[in-house]
Order: C-alpha cells, then sequence, then structure tokens
C-alpha cells in the first residue's frame, strides 16, 4: 500500500511566492603551506613538527589579487541583505524581488570579470613582482600559466523552485509514514518562520535607522550640535522593504503587515531632502516610527 504525505501549506506558499538561488564565486586564494619553512622554523625553535605551519603568500598581496578575493565578500554581503536563508550555500529570493536580484547579480558579474581581466593582464608582471618578493622561498612551479587562470576565477548562479512536490513512500508502515509527514512539516514550518523573523528584523533595524536619522541632535559638552547625517539608502531601503513585505507575508502575519503597512504610509511621498531640510517632517516620521517600534515584535514562533 502507497502512503502520500501531503505538502505542508507553508511549503506551498513559499513554492508559489519564491525561488532558490545559489551564487557561487570561485577565487584562488594564491596561498601555500610550506612544510620546508615550517620544519626549519619548529626546528629552530626546539618545538614539535606539528606546532606550527607555514603558509606562504605566493602574490605577496597584490592589489588585483585583492580586489578579487574582496569582491567575493561583496558578492556574499549583498546577497544576503538580498535573500533570506534556505539550507547552506541555498538562498531564497521573493519573486518579487527577482527582477533587481537578477539585475544585480549580472552587474555583479560584470564587475567581477572586469576585476578578474585585469589581475589577468598584468599577471606575470605580478608573478615577476612576486619572485623578487619572495626571495629563496619563490618557487615558479607553484604559479599556474595564465592559461588556466580562467576556471579558477569564476562567478555562476543556480537556481531552482522550490521544491514543493508529493513525497510519496510505497511499502513503508503508515506509523513511518505519519512520522515523516510530521518530521517534513515541523522542517517546512520552522523555515518559513526563520525567513519571516529575518524579514521582521529587517523591518524593525531600517526603521530603527529613519528613527535614530531623524532624532533631534543633542547638545555635546561644548553647547554645539551636530544632526545626524540622513541617507538616500536609508530610505530608499525602508521602501524597498515595504513594497517585498507587500508580497511576501507568508504567514499572512497581521502584526507584520500592519507595521510594513503604516511604515509605507508615513513614508509615502517623502524624500531625503525634505527630510534634511523640514524639522516638522522629521519630527512626524520619527513620532510615527517610534509609535510602530514601541508595538511590533520581531515574528518568533516556537514549534514543540
Amino acid at each position: 500500500m502507497n502512503f502520500e504525505i501531503d505538502k505542508p501549506k507553508h511549503l506551498i506558499s513559499l513554492a508559489s511566492s519564491a525561488l532558490l538561488m545559489n551564487v557561487e564565486v570561485k577565487v584562488w586564494t594564491a596561498t601555500k603551506q610550506d612544510r620546508a619553512i615550517s620544519n626549519e622554523v619548529t626546528t629552530s625553535k626546539n618545538a614539535s613538527s606539528d606546532a606550527g605551519k607555514f603558509t606562504q603568500n605566493l602574490l605577496a598581496n597584490s592589489p588585483d589579487h585583492k580586489a578579487l578575493l574582496n569582491y567575493r565578500q561583496t558578492v556574499t554581503n549583498w546577497l544576503q541583505r538580498r535573500t533570506y536563508d534556505w539550507a547552506g550555500g541555498w538562498r531564497i529570493v521573493p519573486m518579487v524581488e527577482l527582477e533587481r536580484v537578477m539585475k544585480e547579480l549580472n552587474e555583479h558579474k560584470a564587475a567581477f570579470n572586469k576585476l578578474k581581466q585585469t589581475f589577468m593582464t598584468k599577471y606575470s608582471d605580478i608573478v615577476s613582482d612576486a619572485a623578487f618578493k619572495q626571495g629563496t622561498m619563490f618557487d615558479r612551479s607553484a604559479y599556474p600559466d595564465v592559461l588556466s587562470l580562467d576556471g579558477r576565477f569564476t562567478m555562476r548562479e543556480l537556481i531552482s523552485d522550490v521544491p514543493a512536490n508529493d513525497f510519496r513512500s510505497g511499502g513503508i508502515a503508515e506509523a513511518i509514514a505519519d512520522d515523516l509527514q510530521q518530521h517534513f512539516t515541523k522542517r517546512t514550518r520552522s523555515i518559513v518562520d526563520d525567513v519571516m523573523h529575518d524579514a521582521s528584523e529587517r523591518l524593525l533595524a531600517i526603521a530603527e535607522r529613519i528613527s535614530s536619522a531623524c532624532a533631534e541632535p543633542e547638545a555635546k559638552d561644548d553647547g554645539k550640535t551636530k544632526r545626524k547625517k540622513i541617507y538616500d539608502t536609508t530610505v530608499s531601503q525602508a521602501k524597498e522593504i515595504c513594497s517585498t513585505l507587500k508580497h511576501f507575508n507568508l504567514t499572512n502575519n497581521e502584526a507584520l503587515e500592519d507595521a510594513r503597512l503604516r511604515l509605507e504610509q508615513t513614508l509615502q511621498g517623502v524624500t531625503t531632502e525634505e527630510l534634511r531640510e523640514s524639522a516638522y517632517e522629521r519630527r512626524r516620521v520619527k513620532d510615527s516610527v517610534d509609535d510602530i517600534l514601541s508595538k511590533f515584535q520581531p515574528l518568533r514562533i516556537q514549534h514543540d
């Protein structure tokens, strides 16, 4: 007898409103552990050979190589801001954000490839410079030829639907099918709850930034005051998350929707320039945002 394990409603709503994305940025670290030098150091210090390891920086901190290493972290930071956690390197992309995410992804790929091309063009000179800086440690065989470098610096995305197929198991006991269904339901509810908790935390964080930016400056010991800067990105990011959560409230949480709607209404028609120039507008926005903050708590649902 076959037992069908129904899809949890949380997973169905997630599958219809989001996709999964994994962005892999591969960069050659250009480091090498040198056993001979490690042994030389530990022996000179009368230490065990396992007491330390010497890692050789083959490119001697080349700025062009460091730019590629740093850009890998830039992409990671961007992806975490734009998406939500799923599992491992996979992230959840709200469908409403997909067009913007793909546009920004292509921009990051173009920037990465530009840095890569610059590095590859200069690679021969960088290796020559490393030979000078490495001294007797320099080993030309540790450096790949320029033709093989292309595969060591790659950036690619993988996109997939949220898995929402029925789980079927043939010939198993009904009790086992029930256990699987219970585990599957609990796991997907946990993922969705984590996503919505993250979303609500982001809403609160941007609201707190707006409140802080609109606060009247406090006088310092010297009697002078200095207003906090109000950045264009603060207002634009607040409006963006309001727009996203309008279509991405997976659990239809009324408290989250109320906070989102109130923040959206508070910022409707508001520009950064107005907040900078108008004390009345700053006070109005701050009072409204502070009221939202006082009533709304991050969403966290505990399951047994």
